[in-house]
């Protein structure tokens, strides 16, 4: 009985090294592609893409925190992919050296849903 114990310890210690190996893998396929697939302007998105793990690696956790990110993934005004709120298009603004500037938007530059497909493909074919 004691042999059995013993057994299915281990047993249970090293199916929680799988998961965690694939957890972390589909965290790095993730990180990894958002951060190939982020354009770079002044490189202030790329940088601001990290990853971190919780739960004694049983959590990966993947964040941007350039506030803007999301305008990035959808694009903005008449090329918006996702519910743009442009009343008045183009737009005319004043940018940082004091110019007036028109625009119709920016089109949208996927870096984050691809990314989370990369990752499903990873946790599909490792934990499949």
């Amino acid at each position: 009985m004691k042999k059995l114990v013993v057994a299915l310890d281990d047993y249970a210690d090293e199916m929680e090294q799988w998961a965690k190996k694939g957890i972390a893998g589909t965290t790095m396929a993730i990180y990894n592609t958002a951060v190939s697939l982020a354009p770079v302007d002044m490189g202030f998105l790329r940088e601001s893409i990290d990853f971190k793990f919780e739960n004694g690696g049983m959590t990966g956790i993947i964040s941007v925190g350039a506030e803007y990110a999301i305008y990035v993934e959808f694009g903005t005004g008449i090329f918006a992919t996702q519910g743009s709120k442009a009343k008045k298009i183009p737009w005319t603004y004043k940018n940082a050296d004091g110019e007036w500037v028109t625009t119709y938007g920016s089109p949208a530059q996927p870096f984050w849903f691809p990314a989370l497909d990369a990752g499903e493909r990873y946790f599909n074919k490792y934990f499949s």
